[in-house]
C-alpha cells in the first residue's frame, strides 16, 4: 500500500510472522513504528511523536504499550514502605563500612605513617563512597521502592540504580511469612516474604511497619485460600 496525500496513511512492509507488519510514522498523532516480531502477535513499541503510545521506561511515570488485540496499561505499584526505612537501610550501609574503616587504622597503626599519600587518598576516597552510600542511596531506594497486593497478584519495585520489578500471581503462592531483625524490631519494621513456585525466588516486601505487615499477611493467606490454582 502507497502513501496516499491524507494525514494517517501509512507505509506497510514485509511480515516477520503472522500478522506482524512494520509501519512507518504517519501524519496523525499517537502512530507508532512496530518491528518484527518473533512470534505470531508480539510486537515491539517504540515512543510516538505525540500523545499517543509509548514504551514504559525506567521513569516512574506510568507508561502504556498498545497491541493488535488492545490496550495493555503497566503502572507502579501504588504503596511505599514505612518512612523509617531509610533509616534502616542507613544503619545498614555504615554497618557494612565499619570493617572497612577499622582495616585502614590496622594498617596505617601497623605502617606507623599516617599522614602519607596512601593512607589520606584511601581514607578520603573511603569517606566519600561512604557518604554517598549512608545519605543519598537510602533516600534514593525509598523514593523507588513501591509494592502493592491485588486479588490476583503482588507486585513489587525495587532497587535504586538497577530498578526490578516483580509480579507474582496469588494462584502460586506457597507460603507468606515475616522476619524482623535486629535493626527491624527496633525500629519497628517488618519484611514479608512471600514464596512462590518460581525459578526467580520469594518476593520480598521490605522495611514495613509492624502492624502493616501482619495485615498484609494475613490478606494474603486470606486471598490465597479462596484463589484455586497450581502453586508447584
Amino acid at each position: 500500500m502507497g502513501r496516499s496525500g491524507a494525514c494517517g496513511t501509512t507505509k506497510t512492509g514485509r511480515s516477520g510472522a503472522c500478522g506482524t507488519t512494520k509501519t512507518g510514522r504517519s501524519g496523525a498523532r499517537g502512530t507508532t513504528k512496530t518491528g518484527r516480531s518473533g512470534a505470531c502477535g508480539t510486537t515491539k513499541t517504540a515512543r510516538s511523536g505525540a500523545c499517543g503510545t509509548t514504551k514504559r521506561g525506567r521513569s516512574g511515570a506510568r507508561g502504556t504499550t498498545r497491541l493488535d488485540w488492545g490496550m495493555i496499561t503497566m503502572t507502579d505499584p501504588a504503596w511505599r514502605p514505612s518512612p523509617r526505612a531509610r533509616q534502616l537501610w542507613a544503619i545498614n550501609a555504615s554497618l557494612m563500612w565499619v570493617p572497612l574503616f577499622i582495616a585502614q587504622v590496622v594498617w596505617a597503626v601497623i605502617d606507623g605513617k599516617w599522614t602519607t599519600w596512601p593512607h589520606t587518598t584511601v581514607f578520603a576516597a573511603s569517606i566519600l563512597f561512604a557518604a554517598v552510600h549512608i545519605v543519598v542511596v537510602p533516600v534514593w531506594r525509598y523514593r523507588v521502592h513501591r509494592w502493592e497486593i491485588s486479588d490476583t497478584a503482588v507486585y513489587t519495585l525495587t532497587g535504586w540504580f538497577d530498578q526490578e520489578r516483580r509480579i507474582a500471581p496469588i494462584s502460586r503462592v506457597q507460603t507468606v511469612d515475616t522476619e524482623r531483625g535486629p535493626i527491624d524490631r527496633m525500629l519497628g519494621l517488618s519484611t514479608v516474604t512471600v514464596t512462590t513456585a518460581s525459578s526467580a525466588g520469594a518476593v520480598k516486601i521490605t522495611a514495613l511497619d509492624k502492624e502493616v505487615a501482619d495485615r498484609t499477611v494475613a490478606q494474603l493467606t486470606e486471598i490465597a485460600g479462596k484463589t484455586l490454582g497450581d502453586a508447584t
